[in-house]
């Protein structure tokens, strides 16, 4: 038996991961698969202005800046709320506000279930 947690895709986020050129895929998908065994991601940082406990993988890749932002403080998995690229030095409002949307409905549907 595992002990890794599920990666739950939130909405387009699966969608727009593999829209992601190969290699910033690849280190994506190796990234969450750290988180998955409970370690923490070799480059992230806290992004508590979309949620308590949501988090930002950071991958520089020749092609561009890529991030993609979870959250994996439930026990039952690892939530992906949204991939994007950067295109400036500072995280858009509109990709904030995309994962602060998602983020709210995984706290109405854990609620509903409970």
């Amino acid at each position: 038996m595992t002990n890794e947690k599920e990666i739950r895709w939130v909405s387009s986020s699966y969608d727009d991961i593999r829209e992601f050129p190969s290699i910033a895929r690849r280190e994506a998908g190796f990234q969450l698969g750290r988180l998955q065994a409970g370690l923490d991601p070799e480059d992230w940082k806290p992004f508590d202005a979309v949620g308590s406990g949501v988090r930002e993988i950071r991958i520089r890749d020749p092609s561009g800046i890529f991030r993609v932002m979870y959250v994996a403080k439930f026990e039952e998995a690892v939530y992906v709320l949204h991939c994007f690229q950067k295109n400036t030095q500072t995280t858009s409002r509109r990709d904030v506000e995309i994962a602060a949307i998602r983020y709210r409905a995984i706290f109405r549907e854990r609620k509903e279930r409970a």
